[in-house]
């Protein structure tokens, strides 16, 4: 049975891999797929890519892009989420900071450079007339717990992160959430390493059709929003809302939305270029 290794965040946006890991629909298929949680998020996927960690990953659609451009050996090969991700800003509870513009030119807690909380401290920047080059400072504090960590101490100011998945710290007094930042695009693709791509599109094509064969009902499956509940610890009208939000998709990220991301990366001096669609995409058909 060949092993195949995918990385993505633990979040509530990938229980449809954990409920095909579950009901041995890979092994079905002679594939042995290994997740990997990912505490650190975008930029730890992209060096799991780069070394040969993992060979696919759920992954944000910007961080992404940023990192082929880069050099990551990977490409894009379908998208995941197709609805954008609501990135909730937040502060430590006793915090003096109370709006958006009372944190321009503070330090915001970012996993790691190149990571979804680093490129959208510079969207939200942007959304609000910062100066990006005096107005945006940054702590590197690898993951949630870091993050906790970092606000609560005062080694950072704000932190940017999925607005349900830290919903629970909120509820527990630890943060304070002071404005939403949605990113202007569909939020999560998969991608693939080339190498392992060139010698196993069939079994990438196998697993894309599974876990589409999922997303396509995940909202109809019963009690769908319980389960999310309890295995995330989020209260269930929350999980709600995050479902009527939410949309996924079995298709690949289209070249106009690519030319998009790059565009607004260019022009927040995120990335020194852009590049052709073929360069980032892998096209299945």
């Amino acid at each position: 049975m060949k092993r195949i290794n995918l990385g993505g965040v633990p979040e509530h946006f990938n229980l449809a891999w954990y409920l095909a890991l579950k009901n041995g629909e890979f092994k079905d298929e002679g594939i042995n797929l290994r997740w990997k949680d990912y505490f650190g998020g975008t930029g730890a996927m992209n060096k799991g890519l780069r070394e040969g960690e993992i060979d696919m990953a759920v992954i944000l659609t910007e961080g992404i892009i940023k990192d082929i451009i880069e050099g990551n050996p990977s490409k894009i090969v379908q998208t995941f989420v197709q609805s954008p991700l609501i990135w909730g800003i937040h502060v430590a509870k006793n915090s003096n900071y109370k709006t958006i513009n009372d944190l321009r030119g503070t330090k915001a807690a970012i996993s790691r450079y190149g990571s979804g909380s680093h490129l959208m401290a510079y969207i939200n920047a942007e959304n609000n007339n910062w100066n990006l080059e005096k107005d945006l400072n940054f702590k590197v504090i690898k993951n949630l717990d870091g993050a906790v960590e970092g606000l609560t101490d005062g080694v950072a100011d704000y932190f940017m992160w999925e607005k349900f998945t830290t919903k629970p710290i909120v509820d527990e007094g630890v943060f304070r959430r002071i404005a939403d930042c949605p990113t202007p695009w569909p939020c999560f693709v998969i991608a693939v390493n080339n190498d392992f791509y060139k010698t196993n599109k069939k079994d990438v094509e196998t697993i894309l059709n599974i876990i589409n064969n999922i997303t396509r009902k995940f909202k109809s499956i019963p009690n769908i929003d319980v389960t999310i509940a309890n295995r995330y610890n989020q209260k269930l009208e929350d999980v709600q809302e995050w479902l009527s939000l939410t949309e996924w998709s079995q298709s690949v990220i289209d070249e106009s939305t690519i030319m998009t991301i790059q565009k607004k990366l260019l022009d927040l001096d995120i990335i020194p270029k852009t590049i052709a669609y073929s360069e980032l995409i892998h096209d299945l058909k």
